[in-house]
């Protein structure tokens, strides 16, 4: 699936001006430590932190809620704030879907820049934003390339969900089914070594440095 940028132009940011999150520039992201790895996911461990979260509300597929609810963090981030700030890009970009029966419910998050981490500038209220702190949790996480579409994501977080529990067997975890993150790191431009992740929160893993309870 071919993307526009022009349509796209909400992921500029994604993109920080084409570098890698690898890179010797790379974006501010979210600090973790790997507690414990398989050949096909990780388990990690991230610290606190603050992100800047757009719910989209009645979203039809992953694309259009994901390019819906950046298009505010955008704004946010080049200074639709009461500051009036603009804040450092960062990585990644978070699309967490939450799977229901009667519509999937998506939300889009945005690192806060550590500049701001204490005290983020307060959004506009026409965009409609919401601080979210995210405490230390411990999160299983599965590498994919490519683009991130709604034909492939779906795939990826049932294939991290077979790992975990052929992994996992006679763990005392608990592994929420109910929803799973898109994590993705690159701009639409970029079409080679792009790289995305699934996310799906764990509790209770008895794995050492892993909180026990979440």
């Amino acid at each position: 699936m071919e993307i526009p940028l022009l349509s796209l132009l909400v992921y500029l940011p994604i993109a920080m001006c084409g570098k890698s999150i690898n890179s010797a520039h790379a974006a501010e992201s979210p600090i973790y430590t790997v507690i414990h790895s398989e050949s096909d996911f990780q388990i990690r461990l991230y610290n606190e932190s603050s992100w800047m979260s757009s719910l989209v509300v009645g979203g039809t597929s992953f694309k259009e809620a994901t390019r819906s609810g950046f298009h505010r963090l955008y704004q946010y981030i080049h200074g639709a704030n009461f500051n009036s700030s603009k804040l450092e890009i960062t990585a990644p970009v978070l699309t967490s879907i939450a799977l229901s029966p009667r519509g999937n419910n998506y939300t889009v998050k945005l690192y806060i820049s550590n500049e701001y981490q204490g005290r983020p500038p307060q959004p506009n209220p026409e965009l409609m934003l919401q601080l979210a702190k995210l405490g230390t949790q411990c999160i299983a996480v599965r590498k994919f390339s490519g683009f991130a579409k709604d034909d492939n994501v779906s795939k990826e977080a049932e294939a991290l969900l077979g790992s975990l529990n052929k992994q996992l067997t006679g763990n005392s975890s608990t592994i929420d089914k109910s929803s799973y993150t898109i994590a993705q790191y690159n701009a639409p431009s970029t079409s080679s070594g792009r790289l995305n992740e699934v996310w799906i929160k764990m509790s209770g893993l008895t794995v050492e440095g892993c909180p026990p309870s979440q």
